[in-house]
């Protein structure tokens, strides 16, 4: 079976670094759906994604560009000169590859926006909480027993989310 027809799922956070978004066989899926959607430079590519996941996540070159060399090594994907940049665009190989499997494709766009969503809204929780923070401690004249209460109140809650684990 070729490397393009994996049909992995997200990975789990590896041991000692960050959460694994994805595996290069998912990821090959993404990045091509991408170029589908529009003709992509490899840089709009890595931002495309890291959009589409919240901006909690974008891979890196090393993973980027030698996946999209595989997909023109695949026929799935031509490549054009746009100045100085290399243009990707999708062929009809590469579409008829995601039409054979748009099912795997659907799933892996809608995981991918469900996790955008999610960091999303935590994001805007913690900036919400943090606005609070500054305007309570900054009021007029805070005193000390404000700040004091300010602390113990986040205190607790980095221990009871600590305890989430």
């Amino acid at each position: 079976m070729s490397p393009l027809m994996r049909t992995t799922d997200l990975q789990p956070p590896a041991a000692g670094r960050g959460p694994k978004m994805f595996d290069a066989g998912t990821l090959r899926y993404l990045v091509l759906q991408l170029i589908a959607d529009q003709p992509r430079h490899g840089y709009d590519i890595i931002k495309a994604i890291a959009r589409r996941a919240g901006s909690g996540y974008a891979p890196s070159p090393g993973a980027i560009y030698p996946l999209m060399h595989g997909l023109v090594g695949h026929g799935y994907v031509a490549v054009s000169l746009d100045g100085n940049k290399k243009l990707h665009s999708i062929t009809p190989a590469g579409l008829a590859f995601l039409d054979a499997n748009r099912a795997y494709v659907d799933a892996i766009a809608a995981r991918v926006g469900a996790t955008a969503d999610k960091d999303d809204d935590l994001r805007h929780l913690m900036h919400e909480l943090k606005a609070v923070v500054i305007a309570q401690s900054r009021g007029d004249e805070p005193g000390q027993a404000r700040v004091e209460a300010i602390r113990a109140i986040l205190r607790q809650a980095r221990h009871a989310i600590e305890a989430l684990a």
